[in-house]
């Protein structure tokens, strides 16, 4: 039976996509990052904290960069309205999956993905800890239901950073492209959600669909993508 035909409509949510922006995804100078005390490399980042001036300019760098690659700035966040919306989970989780942020495997086909992002409050708190269940079809949409193939979970950094690296998903029949997720920040709720593709035909038919879980994409040079995501919780 096809995922659609399991899974309910989302509701027509008025919901902002925040944005934010790491410089190996969306070319962000590693410089302004750094004053932010963002680090770009994997694990914990360590330094000095981050003052509201120093925000303020690495936004509107990264503002200024998403302007030349035709993509919308990150909105201004703190309001509870801009929490990443929920999407129903489907009929393929598989609870307790490895902890691992690299879904790829050894001769696995299809294009690499790899996405980096945060997870935080609405008060654009870091959500230190945070738990990111990720899991999809592979580059012929179909789902590993007997293994865990394609599944994963992680923990953001002391920063709320994470990284997981995976393949763009072929389609499910009835679907467009998308990637799973359930997101908890310690002790906080469950969000149950899905990431989409920009500029996908599927899109504006899939009744799933919601433009707020759009990520930003962009292709490299040897073929492989990356991608930026934030996702905005109650913590």
């Amino acid at each position: 039976m096809e995922e659609k035909q399991k899974e309910s409509k989302s509701s027509s949510m008025k919901i902002t996509r925040r944005r934010f922006l790491v410089s190996s995804v969306l070319m962000v100078t590693s410089a302004t990052l750094a004053a932010c005390g963002i680090n770009l490399g994997g694990g914990a980042t360590t330094g000095g904290p981050t003052t509201q001036p120093e925000v303020n300019q690495a936004k509107e760098t990264a503002s200024e960069s998403l302007k030349a690659a035709n993509l919308e700035p990150t909105p201004a966040c703190g309001s509870p309205e801009e929490m990443t919306p929920a999407v129903t989970e489907g009929p393929y989780f598989t609870p307790n999956s490895p902890e691992k942020s690299s879904l790829l495997e050894q001769g696995m086909k299809g294009t690499k993905l790899t996405l980096v992002g945060y997870v935080v409050s609405t008060a654009c708190k870091p959500a230190a800890h945070a738990l990111l269940d990720f899991w999809q079809a592979d580059a012929d949409g179909q789902y590993d239901n007997k293994g865990f193939t394609l599944r994963g979970h992680q923990y953001t950094d002391d920063k709320g950073k994470f990284t997981l690296e995976t393949i763009v998903p072929g389609l499910y029949p009835g679907r467009t492209r998308h990637i799973h997720v359930k997101v908890q920040a310690p002790n906080g709720q469950v969000l149950t959600s899905q990431l989409f593709f920009p500029n996908e035909a599927g899109n504006v038919k899939d009744g799933i669909y919601n433009k707020a879980l759009l990520m930003d994409i962009k292709s490299n040079a040897d073929g492989s993508l990356s991608g930026a995501f934030q996702f905005v919780v109650k913590v």
